[in-house]
């Protein structure tokens, strides 16, 4: 799938956001994807993460997944639809009092080859707490996707990480806003609160 096509899905459903934005990782951005708005619709979630398991099992090899695990809130719809898709498992980590864990009987086990899946990667930061868990739980975590890579590559999650596209999506530290940003007040679209 051509990175015009996985953009068409977010156009089409008003899911490509402009204005200030307050991500979950505290930074700040002028644009916007709001994932939940593609994935309400079955059959887009459908098409986008067949392609995105496709690249899996093109860089690994089928049969290399034994389960998927997603950050809840954002990763629980690409998470299972991944999960779907490879013919594996899926399950998701929760925040409790900010760190995610394992809830509703959820067990990895020991020794699987694990995919950790999720809507965005910005920062990474998600994405490395969900690995991090993971790991303590005995899964061996062979490699990390996303529909859209906002980092443009540059996010270190600590395993390789596949993407439908790539964007070079700016964001900015609060006390680092361009003037344009300071002068809008921001929205905070996502799932997470911050403290």
């Amino acid at each position: 799938m051509k990175p015009e096509e996985v953009l068409a899905h977010f156009r089409e459903t008003d899911a490509l956001l402009e204005g200030h934005f307050l991500l979950s990782s505290g930074m700040h951005s002028d644009r916007y994807l709001q994932c939940a708005k593609v994935l309400m619709h079955p059959q887009r979630a459908a098409i986008l993460c067949q392609a995105l398991a496709k690249k899996v099992h093109d860089a690994l090899g089928k049969g290399a997944v034994d389960l998927v695990v997603a950050p809840a809130m954002g990763g629980v719809v690409v998470g299972y639809e991944m999960a779907r898709q490879l013919g594996v498992p899926g399950m998701f980590t929760e925040r409790v009092e900010g760190q995610f864990t394992f809830r509703r009987g959820f067990e990895v086990p020991k020794g699987a080859k694990v995919i950790m899946s999720e809507d965005i990667v910005t920062t990474g930061k998600s994405s490395r707490e969900c690995i991090e868990v993971i790991k303590e739980a005995g899964g061996e975590v062979v490699g990390a996707t996303c529909l859209i890579d906002r980092s443009n590559g540059t996010a270190d999650v600590g395993v390789p990480l596949f993407s439908l596209m790539q964007m070079n999506v700016k964001i900015y530290p609060a006390d680092k806003l361009p003037p344009e940003l300071q002068a809008i007040p921001a929205v905070k679209p996502g799932s997470r609160n911050l403290k």
